[in-house]
């Protein structure tokens, strides 16, 4: 029997819970019946339902090859909006946790086709799944050949290290770590300075991400690969001030508090909207604007499509006052 795939969440019994690295803890999830898990491919993630009440994406880290189980691996954020942190203090071994099935919008092109991965911090975990399904594939015939690069502050920061040296008969795989100082950061020149057949894929914060693209916008097109992971600093809590919000289409006015997002707020009210990354990167849910002024958080809308839409995942009202609310067409 397999856990049937559709877009409700469904319940996974936590099975095991570990700490990993320094502020990082993996989750080891089963179906609670023991049925296989829905089949997915390298670089997805599922939706999980936190028990601080915020819907966090984590990426699947363990070989697609395997349905018995799903690994997370959840990095607490301390200046976040609160989901990793009620996931690493709260849930616990023998819990059940309401996942989604699972979403794939970093999958890989071919594994046989050489492959860099390009890896920042809790990036590891998308492409941890990709090198594991091409080490699986290259043990079955398959050609293609990796190279993966894990750059973290430090050894003790650096999630799943062991799992990745395993996978060194069927790739290469090294370490760097810059101690906190970007100037000490992987120069990437050497790497990419010469495109070749090979596709990079590359997840992690956004200055790693930004390093990356600068160097690589010579290769051809539809070589690099991209997700982000996180959000920005602009996106966290610590710089959210409480904004009001109406509804068009009920007429109904919501409190958005500096501690969630209008996503959040919205799902609180009993709206379903659409979302998948949650950090204004995907464009999932992307709603009409009618009016009021926004702080748009995202990375995704141009300044045209600024003044009638809103990324209701992080960008925000920039008042609580009934006169200066803004208007969505929900």
């Amino acid at each position: 029997m397999t856990l049937p795939i559709d877009s409700e969440l469904n319940p996974l019994l936590v099975q095991q819970k570990s700490q990993v690295a320094r502020d990082i803890w993996q989750f080891k999830l089963l179906h609670p019946q023991g049925a296989s898990l829905p089949a997915f491919t390298a670089g997805a993630h599922i939706s999980v339902q936190t028990p601080g009440g915020q819907r966090r994406n984590y990426s699947l880290c363990n070989d697609p090859a395997i349905t018995e189980y799903c690994e997370i691996t959840v990095k607490l954020e301390p200046h976040g909006r609160g989901g990793s942190k009620s996931m690493i203090e709260q849930v616990q071994v023998g819990d059940l946790l309401s996942v989604s099935a699972p979403k794939n919008d970093f999958g890989m092109v071919d594994p046989d086709q050489n492959a860099i991965f390009i890896a920042g911090g809790i990036g590891v975990t998308p492409l941890l799944a990709m090198a594991r399904h091409m080490s699986r594939h290259k043990q079955n015939g398959g050609l293609g050949h990796f190279r993966f690069y894990y750059c973290a502050r430090d050894a003790e920061g650096a999630a799943l290290m062991p799992e990745l040296q395993s996978l060194q008969n069927a790739g290469e795989v090294s370490f760097h770590f810059d101690g906190g100082n970007p100037d000490l950061g992987l120069d990437f020149w050497p790497l990419l300075e010469k495109p070749s057949q090979a596709h990079i894929y590359c997840c992690g914060p956004q200055g790693l991400m930004d390093a990356v693209k600068d160097m690589s916008g010579h290769w051809p097109q539809g070589r690099v690969h991209f997700e982000s992971f996180g959000v920005s600093a602009s996106q966290q809590v610590t710089e959210s001030s409480p904004f009001k919000v109406k509804l068009r289409q009920s007429n109904e006015i919501l409190q958005v508090g500096s501690n969630e997002s209008l996503l959040e707020a919205l799902r609180r009210a009993g709206h379903d909207v659409p979302s998948s990354c949650e950090s204004g990167t995907c464009g999932s849910c992307k709603t009409s604007l009618l009016s009021g002024k926004v702080d748009h958080r995202d990375l995704v809308l141009t300044e045209t499509e600024k003044t009638n839409h809103i990324m209701v995942c992080v960008s925000r009202g920039t008042s609580d006052l009934d006169s200066d609310l803004i208007e969505i067409d929900l």
